[in-house]
């Protein structure tokens, strides 16, 4: 019961009457009002904005230039620096590389002469081992023909 007079409160019942043409009037009343203040200014600033773009003015065109200029500088600055660094970096190998040779050169000649030395010292201790030898093996002779006339 109350639920039914709660819907029948709620209804709402639409029918046109004359307030319709005035709510009409006051909205177009606001469309012209807001083309006059708002749309119409907006578009023309958004228009010269659009012919802006297409046509550079002669300040921008200036920018552009100097900004063009100065990267071309900037781009002949750094190929110069890395052209110096290169060099500089080229000079460098070749000098390690030249004491890394010089290096090499005296440890080979150190090599070498250490083992002229040691050929050297093998060479004598071979013709003694072989004088040792010769002298022992004339001892061994001569005992082994002894030995052999005694028997």
């Amino acid at each position: 019961m109350i639920f039914s007079a709660v819907l029948a409160f709620q209804r709402v019942d639409l029918v046109p009457d004359g307030t319709l043409l005035i709510h009409i009037a006051m909205i177009l009343l606001m469309i012209w009002i807001l083309n006059r203040t708002f749309f119409r200014p907006l578009n023309r600033i958004l228009e010269s904005r659009e012919k802006n773009k297409g046509g550079r003015s002669v300040e921008a065109v200036k920018i552009l230039k100097s900004v063009e200029e100065k990267e071309a500088q900037y781009d002949a600055a750094m190929l110069e620096a890395r052209s110096k660094g290169y060099e500089l970096i080229e000079k460098e190998r070749e000098k390690a590389v030249g004491k890394r040779q010089s290096k090499i050169k005296g440890v080979k000649e150190e090599v070498a002469l250490k083992t002229e030395e040691e050929r050297a010292e093998l060479e004598r201790q071979t013709a003694e081992a072989k004088a040792a030898i010769a002298k022992e093996a004339e001892k061994i002779a001569e005992k082994i023909s002894s030995d052999i006339l005694n028997v």
